[in-house]
């Protein structure tokens, strides 16, 4: 029986078509047990924070749910959305999240601390979420921004 590639697997063998990039003065495991943490209940800062901004998770309609498979899952939203594909790699401390768009969140040591890099493989041609309004340019301020909004609730957390 042929076993489909993992969500990682699948976006390790594509090229990185965006990329964005930003700096914690913190210990790598620590700022790794925050990106990485993953569970099933409500989406928010202390779960799957990569997604906490998104305004289904502001108002309380993104639920995470395990899948079959180890560190897989999928956030659910309230109303007639697909749900969401997530893999955590602990061991290399990255996390994929594959929506309108599938990306990949890497935690790695640097000279100044913890590098969190985000990068987009893949965006769904024609989704509401990568209109012409937003493109490519847009797309990499958004994914600048939010980065910038997972860095500060780590930062916070971490007093760094």
């Amino acid at each position: 029986m042929h076993t489909p590639p993992s969500l990682l697997a699948e976006l390790d063998a594509l090229p990185a078509r965006w990329e964005v990039q930003g700096t914690l003065d913190a210990p790598v495991a620590a700022v790794a047990a925050l990106l990485l943490t993953v569970a099933e209940g409500r989406v928010g800062d202390d779960n799957l924070l990569v997604l906490a901004r998104a305004s289904a998770a502001r108002q309380g309609a993104m639920t995470v749910v395990a899948a079959s498979g180890a560190d897989t899952y999928r956030a659910e939203l309230a109303g007639p959305v697909e749900p969401v594909e997530i893999q955590v790699d602990r061991a290399r401390s990255r996390v994929a999240v594959q929506s309108w768009y599938a990306g990949v969140h890497a935690v790695a040591a640097c000279p100044d601390g913890t590098r969190v890099t985000h990068r987009v493989h893949r965006v769904l041609p024609g989704h509401p979420g990568f209109a012409a309004g937003i493109a490519e340019i847009g797309l990499r301020a958004r994914m600048s921004r939010d980065l910038g909004q997972v860095l500060g609730v780590i930062a916070d957390r971490l007093g760094c």
